[in-house]
């Protein structure tokens, strides 16, 4: 009937018909038959800011090595609260025009961390910033690269209150009388990033695969205000060091040293347990500090006050759970 040998236009038209056929049946119908996707109750729309830092963040490449999606094993619970799921992505994934989708923010490697939820790890504006600048300047041992091209250097007589100065010191900048200032790009690329928090789902939320064995760590039972609390070493590391760092020095105008201290060292822990509980922003010279009311418990809060107030030189009295919660509900009374 078809004689492909002796007639190349049969060939190359029945090439084109399976082509169209099987693409027809493997990708077009399908997908118009799949369920449209609709964003979460809670979950909020990109503000014009945080979509102009969407589109930085593609541009500039950051998805080449970060990626945005928490899987389902258990691992992953380090990234997020709960497994990512189409409609995480309703807003990013937006059409840019008929003929062009918007780019894959999935990522293929986490040569960085994963960035699904670095909206709530990391809440501070000027830590993303000195991020930004300079990855060395708040994590030591980081291989991103810097963005320099996305701040200026200017005198610091002519730095204005609109400026949003970054506090990169010594050894990453120490030109005198100079500052370092965020450009617009800057600032909309941090907005896009603490943007990144994942919507509550409303009722049971998708689980993590759970791992055949999984180790529980808690502190020494020698210490009764420490015994059955979580290692606060770890949550430490996991929720302060990238500030205050993993040594307790913290970065000198940007971020207090734990080292001595006297609000942590303090033999009341009463002070220390507020600031962990509402933020701090009352010295000029430092960062904000985010409050964690809402993402501690009394017993993580706990262990991580031991953890500073013993580290380092530190030497004072550890504190309980009943502790903390006692000074969470005079902080809530006073605070309805």
């Amino acid at each position: 009937m078809f004689n492909f040998h002796k007639n190349h236009k049969i060939l190359v038209n029945m090439a084109i018909a399976g082509f169209l056929t099987l693409s027809l049946l493997i990708a077009v119908l399908p997908a118009s038959q799949m369920q449209k996707t609709a964003p979460l109750p809670d979950q909020m729309a990109f503000t014009e800011m945080e979509q102009e830092g969407l589109r930085l963040y593609i541009a500039e490449g950051c998805v080449a090595c970060h990626t945005q999606q928490v899987r389902s094993i258990e691992m992953d619970n380090v990234w997020g609260d709960r497994p990512s799921m189409p409609s995480d992505y309703y807003f990013s994934k937006q059409r840019l025009d008929v003929w062009r989708q918007s780019p894959s923010l999935l990522g293929s490697e986490r040569t960085g961390p994963d960035l699904t939820n670095i909206g709530k790890r990391q809440p501070v504006k000027d830590w993303h910033l000195m991020h930004l600048y300079n990855p060395r300047s708040v994590v030591k041992e980081s291989i991103m690269p810097s963005y320099p091209w996305l701040f200026e250097e200017k005198a610091t007589d002519k730095v204005t209150p609109e400026d949003v100065v970054v506090p990169v010191g010594s050894p990453f900048f120490n030109k005198p009388n100079t500052k370092i200032v965020a450009s617009t790009k800057a600032l909309q690329l941090v907005a896009y990033l603490q943007s990144l928090k994942q919507t509550e789902m409303p009722g049971s939320s998708p689980t993590f695969i759970p791992q055949n064995k999984k180790e529980v760590v808690t502190t020494s039972a020698t210490d009764p205000n420490q015994a059955l609390l979580p290692d606060g070493a770890k949550l430490y590391a996991n929720v302060c060091a990238a500030c205050h760092q993993a040594n307790g020095e913290g970065i000198q105008g940007a971020f207090p040293s734990l080292v001595g201290s006297p609000i942590v060292t303090d033999p009341s822990p009463e002070m220390m347990v507020k600031v962990i509980l509402m933020g701090y922003d009352a010295r000029s010279e430092f960062a904000q500090m985010p409050p964690f009311a809402d993402q501690l418990s009394n017993e993580e809060i706990a262990a991580i006050a031991n953890h500073e107030r013993t580290s380092w030189g530190n030497n004072a009295s550890t504190l309980s759970a009943e502790d903390v919660k006692k000074i969470r509900d005079m902080v809530n009374q006073q605070n309805p």
